[in-house]
């Protein structure tokens, strides 16, 4: 499994793992994983070269044959670039997403009405930040906008998916706006622009390939864009999300993937 973080975080923040419990658990059940390494700010293109440059190395030094791709919100546009933009259907068996937003966020477009000049200044310093972090190529500019509904709906005409790859997805879904403090405002916002959402990408942008439904709890509170992560390493009420990772693992090896 070649697991993909999504935006504004890499693999390890502050040596916290970005995928909580979930790789532990893999390898607590024989599943080998590896990290993609991108940045957490590069631009979809940049980010899809590192992967490349990765999934190259698995196959030439350690005989992976083919790698199942998770990815986490843009993480899976990454995923999909890699795969059809840089022709590399040949190593991907799968690709899972979790909460990416395929078909953009239409709260998102407001960013493109932001002047360019005003946008590209405030984007200096995010990448002054993040370089600092350990950013090859931060792109905050350019890796931000990519997530507007404009941009993505010209990606997917670009960028189709291939035959010999397996797609599946996943939506998280916060049933109430104090589910996840983090992402209130956030989540009542694109409840007016996109309807239901975790906090960060709506439901409905999440589908792609073969939508396999909704993670959310049996409580009001619902899972949040970074709890359908196992960001927090707590239990959820009706919901063990490294059980939930693990049996995506299963079905993927049940159809031969």
């Amino acid at each position: 499994m070649l697991f993909v973080h999504g935006a504004g975080f890499r693999d390890r923040t502050l040596g916290l793992n970005y995928w909580g419990r979930i790789p532990g658990y893999f390898a607590q059940h024989g599943i080998a994983v590896y990290y993609g390494g991108t940045d957490a700010w590069g631009s979809v293109e940049e980010n899809a070269k590192i992967l490349e440059a990765r999934l190259r190395r698995l196959v030439e030094h350690e005989g992976v044959e083919k790698v199942n791709i998770i990815a986490h919100s843009r993480g899976g546009l990454e995923a999909r670039y890699l795969i059809s933009g840089l022709g590399m259907d040949w190593a991907v068996a799968s690709l899972t997403t979790v909460s990416t937003p395929h078909r953009g966020v239409k709260g998102m477009d407001l960013a493109l009405r932001i002047p360019a000049g005003l946008y590209r200044f405030a984007a200096f310093f995010v990448n002054l930040w993040f370089r600092m972090l350990g950013d090859r190529r931060p792109d905050f500019f350019n890796s931000s906008r990519a997530l507007s509904r404009l941009q993505c709906d010209e990606f997917n005409k670009k960028y189709p998916d291939r035959e010999r790859v397996y797609y599946q997805s996943y939506a998280a879904k916060l049933k109430h706006c104090f589910g996840d403090p983090l992402f209130t405002l956030l989540n009542l916002y694109l409840k007016r622009t996109d309807g239901e959402n975790d906090g960060l990408c709506p439901v409905e942008s999440a589908a792609w390939g073969e939508y396999r439904g909704l993670i959310t709890t049996g409580g009001i509170f619902g899972v949040s864009h970074a709890g359908a992560i196992d960001a927090y390493r707590v239990p959820c009420k009706g919901l063990a999300i490294p059980k939930l990772y693990l049996a995506m693992a299963e079905d993927l090896a049940a159809l031969g993937c």
